[in-house]
C-alpha cells in the first residue's frame, strides 16, 4: 500500500481536529447550563422518548434540556378521540417524565383547528353544531384537560394558528361556528380551570408584517377584555433564506411591547428547498416528491454546513439580545432522524434541521451556541 507522507499528515490532522472537537464538547457545559439565568432550553418529545424506549435521545434530553413539550399526545385528537372519552395515558407519562427530571412542561395545545377530532365540530348527521354546542364542547375540553394537570403543567398554549399572513382571522371551524370571540372564550375557560397557569397564544410565520399586526391586535383585545394572556409563542419553523431576520426581530419587539413574554416554541431550520414559502408551517399541505427537491439525501456538503451554522448562530444572537423578554427557546425535536421536516411538506426527503445529528451527537454548532451564551452577560 503506497500512502504519501502528505496524505498521512492530512489524515492525522483530520483525526486531531475531530478529537479536539469531541474533547471540547465533553468539557463544555450543556445547553441548559450555558443558558442558565437567560432562558430555558426545550425540546419536543415523541412517544418513544416519553416511553423511554429511545434511550439514546432520552440521554440527550436529560443532559441538554430543562423544558419539554409533547409533540402530539396532548393535542385534542389524541386526548379526546370520542366525545366525553378522554385518554391521558401517554400524556400522563410525559408529565411524569418531566416531574422525575425537574423539567418545566408546556401544554401543547388546547384549541387548534388542524389536529382536532372530527366529531368536535359536527352533530350526528355530519352538520356543523350550533354556536352554543361548540362553545360547550370547547369549554369541556379545556377545563377537563387543565383540571387533570392542575398544579403540574403550569404553562399552556391555549390557541394555535388563528391568524393569517395578512392579519385576518383564519377561517377555521371554531371561527366559522363561534366567531372571532372563540379566542377570548378559550382564554377565559383556561383561566377559570387553573387561575395560576400561564397562558399563551402560538403561531408560525410571525415575521410577516400582516400576521404581526394581527396578533398584536388580537392580544390587545384580550388585554382590554381583562383576560389573562402571559405570552406569545413564535414557532420559528424557518429556512436558510426566510424569514428576513430584521422583520423577525421587529415582531419580537412588537410582542414584547405588549408586556407579555416571548417563547420560541417549535424551532428548526430546514436546509431543503421549499415549494411555497407562503405556506408557512401549515401541516395540512403536501407536495409530490421530486428528486431535485431532495438535494442532500447522501449527506451535507461542507458549504451547506457552514451556512447552516451561521443561520443558527444568527437566530441565537437575536435570542440573546432579547433574553430579558424570552422565557424559553424550544427545538422541535431532538435529532435530525426524528424531525417532521423529513416528511413535510414533501414526504421522503432527508433534512438536517436540528442541533443533534442522526446518531444523537451534537453538531459542531452546538459548541458555538454554548460559547455565545457563555460570553453574554
Amino acid at each position: 500500500m503506497n500512502i504519501s507522507f502528505k496524505t498521512m499528515l492530512l489524515g492525522l490532522a483530520t483525526l486531531s481536529a475531530g478529537a479536539y472537537t469531541q474533547a471540547h464538547q465533553e468539557t463544555q457545559p450543556s445547553l441548559k447550563e450555558a443558558f442558565s439565568g437567560k432562558f430555558l432550553i426545550g425540546t419536543a418529545m415523541k412517544a418513544a422518548q416519553i416511553n423511554e424506549t429511545d434511550t439514546a435521545s432520552v440521554r440527550v434530553i436529560k443532559e441538554h434540556f430543562n423544558a419539554i413539550v409533547a409533540e402530539n399526545c396532548m393535542k385534542s385528537m389524541w386526548l379526546q378521540p370520542k366525545e366525553g372519552v378522554f385518554d391521558f395515558t401517554l400524556a400522563d407519562k410525559f408529565v411524569e417524565f418531566g416531574e422525575r427530571n425537574n423539567m418545566i412542561m408546556y401544554g401543547h395545545v388546547l384549541i387548534w383547528h388542524s389536529q382536532a377530532p372530527a366529531w368536535f365540530f359536527t352533530d350526528s348527521k355530519g352538520n356543523n353544531v350550533t354556536r352554543e354546542v361548540m362553545i360547550e364542547r370547547m369549554k369541556t375540553h379545556i377545563q377537563t384537560v387543565m383540571e387533570h394537570y392542575k398544579g403540574r403543567v403550569k404553562e399552556w398554549e391555549v390557541v394555535n394558528e388563528a391568524i393569517m399572513d395578512d392579519g385576518t382571522y383564519r377561517n377555521t371551524k371554531f371561527y366559522e361556528i363561534i366567531g372571532e370571540d372563540y379566542i377570548q372564550l378559550a382564554f377565559q375557560f383556561a383561566h377559570e380551570a387553573d387561575p395560576d397557569a400561564e397562558l399563551y397564544y402560538n403561531d408560525y410565520s410571525m415575521a410577516f408584517p400582516g400576521r404581526r399586526e394581527g396578533v398584536v391586535a388580537m392580544v390587545k383585545k384580550l388585554q382590554e377584555a381583562g383576560l389573562r394572556i402571559d405570552g406569545i409563542g413564535m414557532q420559528t419553523h424557518v429556512g436558510m433564506d426566510y424569514p428576513d431576520l430584521a422583520e423577525y426581530e421587529k415582531s419580537m419587539e412588537a410582542f414584547a411591547a405588549l408586556g407579555v413574554k416571548i417563547m420560541i416554541t417549535e424551532m428548526d431550520i430546514t436546509l431543503l428547498p421549499f415549494p411555497d414559502q407562503t405556506a408557512g408551517a401549515d401541516v395540512n399541505i403536501s407536495y409530490e416528491y421530486r428528486q431535485k427537491m431532495n438535494p442532500y439525501a447522501q449527506g451535507l456538503p461542507d458549504s451547506a454546513n457552514v451556512l447552516f451554522e451561521k443561520r443558527y448562530l444568527d437566530f441565537f444572537s437575536i435570542f440573546l439580545r432579547h433574553k430579558d423578554v424570552i422565557s424559553r427557546v424550544t427545538l422541535w425535536g431532538v435529532s435530525d432522524q426524528q424531525s417532521w421536516r423529513n416528511n413535510w411538506p414533501i414526504p421522503g426527503r432527508t433534512d438536517y434541521p436540528l442541533l443533534f445529528d442522526r446518531q444523537n451527537k451534537p453538531k459542531p454548532v452546538v459548541s458555538k451556541i454554548i460559547e455565545e451564551a457563555l460570553k453574554t452577560k
